[in-house]
């Protein structure tokens, strides 16, 4: 004996495959949201317009033939250690949000030893984009990178 096909069964049918779609729309821009790990920038086309110049300014900081190390203390503060470059420097960052989530932080370094630095301000807990700045007269060693 054969069943009929009922509203009931199209409503079971209609109600099971939008639930799908639901969660696994809802599960993507979880896992969206929770991983996106690009940089927000206010204008891309004008970063599109300074992109060669940045790669310039990457040529310029690899010919100075600086070796820079940071690492992220325990008690929130940055270390940089420079190799590699004439003694004192002037070392400055600026940290933010990949997300804009937080405000940038302005990072001041103050000289422990020779090629030794350590930011007065304190970082808090997070992930961030660290925009560091090298300088000895007229040369500077920049990069960007992210930080956690």
């Amino acid at each position: 004996m054969r069943k009929t096909f009922t509203g009931w069964h199209m409503a079971a049918m209609m109600g099971s495959f939008f639930g799908v779609v639901i969660a696994v729309n809802l599960t993507m821009a979880s896992m969206a949201l929770g991983s996106f790990g690009g940089v927000v920038v206010d204008n891309s086309y004008v970063a599109s317009q300074e992109f060669n110049g940045w790669l310039d300014d990457a040529r310029d900081s690899d010919a100075l033939g600086w070796q820079v190390a940071q690492a992220w203390r325990e008690d929130g503060r940055l270390a940089i250690s420079v190799a590699g470059a004439p003694d004192p420097l002037i070392v400055t960052a600026t940290a933010r949000h990949p997300l804009g989530r937080l405000r940038d932080q302005r990072l001041s370094f103050i000289r422990r030893a020779a090629g030794e630095y350590l930011s007065v301000e304190e970082l808090p807990a997070d992930r961030w984009i660290l925009r560091l700045d090298v300088a000895s007269g007229s040369d500077h060693w920049r990069s960007e990178g992210e930080i956690q």
